[in-house]
């Protein structure tokens, strides 16, 4: 039983210093950014509003994870070395 909790805090602390060394950097975060506004619309890539959005982005890390905001707004999260860029609908 003993030997069984050594494994599991073992991995479990690997898997957090790989979560931190490979979280995204701001680049990381707002080249895809970029990637992904051109790819959604191409108006926008015309426009290159995505290097307007990426821009103006806040980069936030959290160690293990980070993420951009941009006018309060969530515009990507990062980690394990993946950046996701999130879809926002306009509400009426």
């Amino acid at each position: 039983m003993r030997i069984r909790t050594v494994h599991v805090a073992l991995a479990l602390a690997v898997a957090v210093a790989a979560a931190a060394l490979l979280n995204p950097s701001p680049e990381r975060h707002r080249a895809r950014i970029k990637e992904v506004t051109a790819e959604r619309s191409q108006l926008a890539a015309l426009f290159r509003l995505g290097d307007l959005a990426a821009f103006v982005s806040n980069y936030h890390s959290l160690g293990v994870a980070s993420y951009t905001t941009a006018d309060g707004r969530v515009l990507s999260v990062g980690a394990f070395g993946i950046v996701v860029v999130l879809e926002h609908s306009e509400r009426k």
